[in-house]
């Protein structure tokens, strides 16, 4: 255990000089007593927590359970609210906002009097700044994941969130239902707070942050509403302390090995392709570098075992919890895996999956029958795509997964939106529909829009997927043949930018790639001719990000965030 003036939290109460006075002073204003703070470790509880954000609206509770398993482990937790990024409402993207809070948290770790620090969030780009964030500033950490919310219902139907609001709306527009069964579907969503329970992204980032060894074990798939959730937050707290007073912090749970399982163990759950662009980005933090080629060797070699939807067919996140949950996920990839790292509750893997098992196999399925016999993302490269792209093929119609088509493109959602039905576009089932002006800089952001929406015409003939290209990213409860992240996006000058209607383009998934069928001479006369687009921002937070962010296939971490080099720890005294 650590003596009181080893903790960084001594520098600010603990010395003789005018400003630790001053520090205890004003926490005695607080309402504190000296006994309750001087000489124990002092926990950061980062909250997310706020009135819009309905996948955290319950973490205003499980802050209290944090705050008592800190203080029956014997330390001082102090509540900091942090920026809500809600997927729901927050627009154009909360991917606009992850790097602010993932600024926002190693900022404010840093110049706190702050031992260690538990994370909370789990709508989908929380997850990944506050790790972000955390690791720059490498305290010891434990991150609590909001927990997915119950399984929908209507009519005799167990609903998806998000994964059904798309199929649903489809048949919205096909003329299969009608505007009483949408407002029935309102209110048969989505039930309780937490996070989608699809395998969306929310799913697959906190079961990546579970595989990184920075949740308490199983923690990922715990129903957001469940008493378990309730417990796991009481026993983050509790670790956390025995972290600071061990010293274990982030840069020795992530390390290279960690990383590598979380790619596993995304790849093999069949789990979101934002993941792709996040884990990069939270490996270059921690001074790992993990690129697209990563995914693609490791994908390679993982079976998806996860029938959750959208890439499974049939379970929602509740029954992979019952099912064994990661553990028991775990358990049947050990050979896949690095079992000698530690994490924050273990100091092996080995022993943290000692005794996991799995209690369905039909939800996370034996090796020996997958749902699919590679993971469920594949890495594309091509001259539409140099720098890559991404698809989710597991989730997508398997005739697409090597069709040529002719372009019709698209300059910008907005027009997309007014004119996709248009009969005069001439869309047909075998087209491949082109977004672009949607990537990091050029949406801005990168917004979810690429699940193009099919033509209503093709909806009513019974079509229900096409090849879709695009430089946006799509929500992980998506599915369908949707060509994803394509870098470098159109908006820096990109092959994307060149492509016009008509143009064949071909996807062969099966050789990973993806083809501009544009001889060379044309396409140089084509950029000879491009101009760059305006910028999106002139001034703000918009403008920075705009100057800063960096391409997909490097995670669209800002360049002055993600270069290696220290930061100077303040003075206290």
């Amino acid at each position: 255990m650590k003596r009181p003036e080893q903790l960084r939290s001594h520098q600010w109460y603990g010395t003789d000089g005018l400003r630790s006075f001053s520090h205890r002073a004003r926490t005695r204003q607080l309402g504190y007593l000296p006994e309750e703070h001087l000489g124990k470790p002092v926990i950061a509880v980062l909250n997310t927590w706020s009135d819009i954000n309905p996948c955290h609206v319950h973490l205003r509770d499980r802050a209290q359970a944090v705050k008592r398993g800190v203080w029956q482990a014997g330390g001082f937790p102090l509540e900091f609210p942090v920026s809500t990024l809600s997927e729901t409402f927050q627009k154009p993207t909360p991917m606009l906002y992850r790097n602010l809070l993932a600024m926002e948290t190693e900022e404010l770790l840093r110049s706190y009097p702050v031992d260690g620090a538990v994370l909370m969030g789990g709508c989908d780009k929380s997850t990944p700044a506050l790790l972000m964030g955390a690791a720059s500033v490498d305290l010891p950490a434990v991150f609590v994941p909001a927990g997915p919310m119950l399984p929908g219902h209507w009519r005799g139907e167990v609903l998806g969130s998000g994964t059904d609001m798309w199929k649903y709306w489809d048949d919205k527009r096909a003329g299969l239902i009608g505007d009483c069964e949408l407002a029935e579907l309102e209110s048969g969503l989505a039930r309780s707070p937490g996070h989608c329970m699809t395998m969306g992204t929310a799913s697959t980032l906190t079961a990546a942050a579970e595989a990184l060894g920075v949740t308490v074990p199983g923690a990922s798939s715990i129903p957001a509403v469940d008493s378990g959730h309730d417990r796991m937050a009481a026993r983050a707290g509790l670790t956390v302390v025995g972290l600071v007073h061990r010293d274990r912090k982030l840069s020795d749970v992530l390390t290279r090995e960690a990383f590598e399982d979380a790619v596993v163990t995304v790849l093999g759950l069949g789990g979101s392709t934002n993941a792709v662009i996040h884990l990069i980005a939270m490996a270059g933090r921690a001074g790992v570098r993990l690129t697209l080629d990563d995914f693609d060797r490791i994908a390679r070699t993982v079976p998806v075992l996860a029938d959750v939807r959208p890439g499974g067919q049939r379970y929602l996140m509740e029954d992979f919890h019952f099912a064994g949950g990661l553990p028991g996920f775990l358990s049947r990839i050990t050979d896949l895996l690095h079992l000698d790292r530690p994490t924050v509750s273990h100091d092996t893997l080995r022993e943290q999956l000692e005794g996991a098992r799995v209690h369905d196999d039909d939800v996370i399925r034996p090796r020996d029958n997958p749902v699919a016999d590679e993971g469920g993302v594949a890495v594309l490269r091509g001259n539409l795509c140099p720098d890559g792209a991404v698809i989710k093929h597991i989730a997508a119609e398997p005739r697409l997964l090597k069709h040529t088509g002719p372009a019709v493109v698209f300059d910008d959602y907005r027009t997309m939106q007014r004119t996709i039905d248009d009969p005069s576009l001439g869309i047909t089932a075998d087209s491949v529909l082109v977004l672009r002006g949607a990537g990091p800089k050029g949406g801005p952001g990168m917004p979810e829009y690429g699940m193009l929406p099919i033509p209503d015409h093709l909806l009513k003939q019974g079509v229900r997927d096409m090849v879709r290209v695009s430089d946006a990213r799509m929500s992980g409860t998506s599915y369908g043949a949707c060509v994803l992240h394509v870098a470098p996006e159109s908006h820096v000058g990109g092959p994307l930018a060149l492509v016009r209607t008509g143009d064949l383009i071909t996807l062969d998934v099966g050789a990973r790639t993806l083809r501009l069928d544009v001889d060379d001479e044309e396409l140089a006369r084509r950029r000879a001719r491009w101009t760059p687009p305006p910028p999106r921002y002139e001034r703000g937070y918009g403008a920075l990000y705009s100057e800063q962010v960096t391409q997909a296939d490097t995670g669209c971490d800002f360049e002055f965030l993600a270069r290696p080099g220290t930061v100077q720890e303040p003075y206290a005294d």
